[in-house]
């Protein structure tokens, strides 16, 4: 069995007594202080996060930029220099490889953004497409660290403490700049519902931009654990419970991401049929009326008791007080407002169905 990978930062998590834990492949710090100081920090102020783990590639090459609309759901026709895509990339039945960032750095030539658990099947699975297309495919994951500095005061940290002047970027777009001589790209981007930044660089720049953070006193150094519930209670998916090989973005309400106007993408066909036919099973929210903590994996039934669907992910919310899970259930079941069960251990649990976006995001769409 492989070992777990540590990341650039891993040192400096075990001098601040990280509890640390596998996540896709790699030792991870999942928390510090505890999960709701974390998550509250971020919300509320200002929190930092290795995100090291993450895949980069970049596709460079005459052909790049047709590629890359041949593999992703999102469209990046003519689009400008320094602009951020989301969206997936899909087999021919709809599934999802994956979801993923793409930055237009410059005429052909993107850089994909990758989740960890997903980097050595996601490279391949581009390799093999790529056949007959004249490009470049370099694979940065082991050079390449990444911070996430995440809340409404983010951009205040930037700029104080590590000088990076980022007042001017739009949100989902980025720059690449010299600081201190040393190359970085940052955007305005983040997995927390709030305002925030990323940065990649080299490890050798990542690690003093982390000590420079952790040395302020102005933000908290946070783990995957309230990441997890950042992203969560606005909605956003994880890659494994929201969107699988089995579930499809139109499934999983990602439909504003998948761009069926374009002429061809992987999964195209079946993605338009499931979007005009409606997919048999849908992503939605469900509120609990009861303080139960429903878990990935655990039953959704009627109140008759027929199984309908499952848990994907679910908390006892920390910005909003109730117990909250996204789930996969039936269509007929979907609408929001039906009562139906969640089974947690022996017992079932009334709940309604309600949206996904359980907490507002506060995003600074404009600079």
């Amino acid at each position: 069995m492989e070992e777990n990978k540590p990341t650039c930062l891993h040192d400096k998590h075990i001098a601040l007594g990280a509890l640390m834990s596998p996540f896709g492949g790699f030792d991870m710090p999942i928390q510090y202080q505890g999960i709701t100081e974390e998550h509250n920090a971020v919300r509320q102020h200002c929190g930092v996060f290795d995100v090291s783990h993450m895949g980069e590639i970049n596709i460079s090459g005459p052909d790049a930029e047709k590629f890359v609309n041949h593999i992703f759901t999102n469209d990046i026709s003519n689009a400008p220099d320094g602009k951020i895509f989301y969206g997936m990339m899909c087999r021919e039945d709809g599934g999802t490889v994956d979801d993923l960032l793409v930055y237009k750095r410059g005429d052909n030539n993107f850089l994909l953004v990758i989740n960890a658990a997903n980097i050595d099947k996601d490279v391949a699975w581009i390799e093999l497409q790529a056949k007959g297309f004249d490009l470049e495919i370099n694979n940065l994951c082991d050079q390449l660290g990444e911070l996430a500095v995440q809340g409404p005061e983010a951009e205040k940290v930037m700029e104080q403490v590590l000088g990076i002047n980022c007042s001017h970027l739009a949100f989902y777009t980025f720059e690449e700049m010299l600081l201190d001589g040393k190359h970085i790209l940052v955007s305005r981007t983040g997995y927390t519902g709030e305002d925030g930044f990323e940065i990649y660089a080299t490890h050798n720049v990542i690690r003093p931009l982390w000590d420079l953070l952790m040395e302020s006193g102005q933000c908290t150094p946070c783990g995957l654990g309230c990441r997890d519930t950042l992203r969560f209670e606005v909605g956003l998916p994880l890659y494994g419970d929201e969107l699988t090989d089995n579930i499809t973005p139109i499934m999983a309400g990602l439909s504003i991401f998948v761009k069926l106007d374009k002429p061809e993408f992987i999964g195209r066909a079946a993605l338009a049929a499931q979007k005009q036919n409606g997919p048999a099973k849908k992503l939605v929210g469900l509120e609990l009326l009861d303080r139960a903590i429903p878990r990935h994996g655990y039953e959704v039934l009627t109140p008759a008791g027929e199984v309908v669907g499952h848990v994907t992910t679910g908390y006892r919310g920390i910005s909003v007080d109730k117990s909250i899970a996204m789930a996969l259930v039936d269509a007929n079941h979907a609408i929001p407002g039906t009562e139906l069960l969640v089974q947690i251990r022996r017992k079932q649990f009334p709940a309604v169905v309600t949206s996904r976006k359980f907490y507002k995001k506060s995003y600074k769409k404009q600079p």
